[in-house]
């Protein structure tokens, strides 16, 4: 039946507990690591999904025109295959943002510096008709844990999640291609390494690290309660035994000429 791909970008953000919900949900799973040395197909051929997780790296190049990671360049192409062929696709922080640049849409620095912790996003009206987020209530909980962000959708896009501060937290490209800016995979420990890792961050923005950490294992049961479904409904999609799957005017995600293959 084949497998969802799953491209782990950073040894510090892998699946935890959304890789627990696909498995409940039988989707299975192959997990590669670039970051690890290992290497990206050339194609999807061989699998259900693909789903891209987050990383500490930026999607966008760095001041001298390197890429954020030497994989990222497959990867994009990974995406743009994975749109045009109507492969289910799932991009998660870094993931999400590396799926709205394959596609022409733009991510920086945030002007409005690092988003961290517990959150609320809101749903928009174009969610209604989606056959995952139709079912997310209005606020959902989640987690945020980035610098960077979205600023200009790809053409076609169609925004699903907002916030004021980050106006695009969640998007569609096409009918099986989703982004979200936040993270919905994290446990505990998870959050704490991150803490950990980022605590001149954290000292900047004038945070207690252990707040933060208590605050967002808090909102874990939440984050579940939301995205456990939704996850459950992806691996369906994948698996395509998700009913009412179709959507009404999904939007075009066209691929650009000089976004190569």
């Amino acid at each position: 039946m084949g497998t969802a791909l799953v491209i782990e970008n950073d040894p510090s953000d892998d699946l935890r507990r959304l890789g627990d919900w696909f498995a409940e949900a039988g989707l299975e799973l192959t997990v590669l690591r670039p970051h690890a040395g290992d290497p990206l197909p050339e194609t999807l051929d061989d699998h259900l999904a693909l789903v891209v997780l987050g990383g500490d790296q930026s999607a966008y190049p760095g001041a001298t025109g390197e890429a954020g990671a030497p994989w990222f360049p497959a990867l994009e192409g990974l995406l743009r295959k994975a749109v045009r062929n109507h492969v289910p696709t799932l991009g998660v922080c870094l993931g999400g943002q590396l799926l709205a640049s394959a596609h022409g849409g733009l991510v920086e620095r945030s002007t409005s510096g690092p988003e961290i912790g517990p959150g609320l996003v809101a749903r928009r009206d174009a969610a209604d008709t989606d056959p995952l987020f139709k079912w997310v209530p209005l606020l959902p909980d989640v987690l945020q844990w980035h610098s960077d962000e979205i600023t200009e959708l790809p053409l076609g896009a169609v925004l699903l999640a907002a916030s004021s501060r980050y106006p695009h937290q969640a998007f569609r490209l096409g009918d099986r291609a989703w982004g979200l800016q936040f993270h919905i995979e994290c446990d505990a420990d998870m959050i704490a390494g991150w803490a950990r890792s980022d605590s001149a961050v954290l000292d900047e923005l004038g945070y207690d690290a252990e707040v933060v950490v208590a605050a967002s294992a808090g909102v874990l049961a939440d984050i579940e309660e939301v995205w456990q479904p939704f996850a459950a409904r992806f691996a369906s999609l994948a698996l395509g035994t998700l009913p009412d799957a179709d959507i009404p005017n999904p939007g075009t995600a066209p691929t650009l000429p000089l976004l190569g293959r």
